[in-house]
């Protein structure tokens, strides 16, 4: 057993760069990943927003503040700010409520690996693949579920109606998302002691008493995680909406500007209009914002606290 401080001989160094050097060809993989997929791309993000950069001919001019002044005066920028504010709260309300009922009900009925491998499967299929199934389902020509909804006198044109298009893109990434979030909440669940459950019962608490006033107070800092993941997830949306609103010959964003999310817009900039420096200056200002949220959900929520302590 290492020498504690009090049994170190006297003149002794501590070594402190040990634990560093057999822990660097751990961390290496990581570091290097994160510096040449974030770090230097950010940076460089940073600066195309201060230029003119064209990408046929890789090279632009420094114009400084002027891509963030036509951002703020750019009407198509702030509908897409209002598409995507729409969508991120259908998204995270959605899929948060129907998570929490799930993991609540694994926890109280089953927790067998089998249901969570389950309800982990479409989590496990790429966005694109989920936008291109739901492209077929819910087409009024061809699709079962548009067929079953017009038995009950549902009809809706899901990816081509400007009222519906949001709402159906949001169903279809909270059906994809809301088992890992709910397998996020379901492992929150698990450092609950049950005899808190078993006390509120024997006084005839309600479920819903029992989850307004046990399980969601003391889940704060998972739902804080989740909350972070969900709304940085939402607001980063772009294939789905790709690829199910440009699908049967549709245009990406439609119909009109019903569904054009900020990345979608940031795409068209980019690769449709040939003006990188606008598009990356609206990415840039997005990092911020979401870091400005992340911060405040964060410290709103009280993260790093738990009641269990």
């Amino acid at each position: 057993m290492a020498a504690t401080t009090s049994e170190r001989p006297k003149g002794a160094k501590l070594n402190l760069y040990g634990g560093w050097r057999a822990a660097w060809p751990f961390l290496l993989p990581s570091f290097l990943g994160f510096l040449f997929f974030f770090l230097i791309p950010s940076v460089r993000g940073i600066y195309l927003s201060f230029t003119d950069w064209n990408l046929i001919a890789n090279d632009g001019d420094w114009v400084g503040m002027e891509n963030y002044d036509r951002m703020v005066d750019d009407p198509l920028f702030w509908n897409a700010v209002k598409v995507t504010a729409y969508y991120v709260t259908l998204n995270i309300v959605t899929q948060t409520i129907l998570a929490i009922m799930i993991a609540v009900a694994m926890d109280r009925l089953t927790k067998s690996s089998v249901v969570r491998s389950v309800i982990m499967l479409p989590y496990l299929i790429p966005n694109v693949v989920v936008a291109l199934i739901f492209v077929w389902l819910l087409n009024s020509n061809l699709g079962i579920i548009a067929d079953l909804f017009s038995f009950f006198g549902i009809d809706s044109n899901y990816f081509a109606g400007p009222d519906a298009v949001i709402p159906t893109i949001a169903g279809i990434n909270t059906w994809r998302h809301m088992g890992y979030t709910a397998l996020l909440i379901f492992a929150g669940l698990q450092t609950i002691p049950k005899s808190l459950y078993e006390a509120a019962a024997l006084d005839g608490a309600s479920e819903l008493q029992m989850m307004r006033n046990i399980t969601v107070p003391l889940l704060r800092p998972v739902l804080a995680l989740v909350l972070v993941i969900t709304v940085i997830g939402s607001f980063q949306v772009f294939d789905t909406v790709q690829v199910a609103t440009g699908g049967f010959g549709g245009r990406p964003g439609g119909p009109g500007d019903s569904s054009r999310v900020i990345y979608v817009y940031i795409y068209e900039l980019a690769f449709g209009r040939n003006e990188l420096g606008r598009s990356s200056a609206i990415a840039v200002a997005l990092l911020v914002f979401l870091m400005f949220v992340t911060f405040f959900q964060l410290k709103i929520l009280r993260a790093n606290e738990s009641d269990l302590a």
